[in-house]
């Protein structure tokens, strides 16, 4: 059976990808430029400012906050060192407070704070985030440049994660090898890197996990 094309911004089978972060992926950048074919201009450049819920009890389930948006995405599985996450939730502030009983606090996996409002504003929501002892809100802002690669969805980004600079680099698609080849093709080091999720890169920078980087 032939393989779908992959597009960027379309809804697709559940993705696998590859992801790792350095402070130094120029030449890895540069080559995966370089092979790219065209990509729509929407994704040729982008920036955005988020903030991530970090939490000491999960890591497999990532909340992050953008434009006023909650977003949770929980992973699914690991295939050939590869990891698969699907969507779990979205909602938007103010949040209502059944979901945040029902959705939001259970993807923490910590204790839930009493809730007391029918809604929380985001600047109410961070608050509680800010007082519980296993939840920290770590902001993040992405200079993102989208590719397309051996008809895998692919970016290089420049990461501030609380004013720490840091590189990322990304192949996804629903085949497996497709990714592999395209980390291959890339080569300087991107074959053999360590695939990094933004929750692990984050609690290594904010100091909840004693690991290096890439590079």
């Amino acid at each position: 059976m032939a393989k779908g094309e992959m597009k960027i911004g379309e809804i697709s089978k559940p993705r696998f990808e590859f992801r790792t972060f350095g402070q130094d992926l120029d030449a890895a950048h540069a080559r995966m430029a370089r092979l790219s074919g065209p990509v729509p201009e929407k994704v040729w450049e982008r920036k955005s400012d988020e903030v991530y819920i970090l939490s000491k009890t999960n890591d497999i389930n990532n909340t992050k906050i953008r434009d006023g948006k909650m977003d949770i995405k929980t992973y699914v599985q690991t295939v050939d060192g590869l990891e698969q996450w699907n969507p779990l939730m979205k909602g938007e502030f103010p949040i209502a407070k059944e979901v945040l009983e029902n959705d939001v606090f259970p993807a923490f996996k910590v204790d839930m704070p009493a809730l007391t409002q029918a809604t929380y504003t985001l600047e109410e929501f961070m608050a509680m985030i800010d007082a519980h002892a296993d939840l920290q809100g770590v902001k993040v802002s992405k200079h993102r440049f989208g590719y397309m690669v051996n008809n895998t969805i692919c970016e290089f980004g420049y990461v501030l994660i609380n004013g720490a600079k840091v590189c990322t680099i990304n192949s996804e698609s629903t085949e497996l090898e497709d990714i592999t080849k395209t980390m291959n093709d890339v080569g300087n080091g991107m074959e053999t890197a360590e695939n990094l999720n933004y929750l692990q890169v984050i609690k290594r920078i904010i100091g909840w996990i004693n690991k290096p980087l890439a590079n």
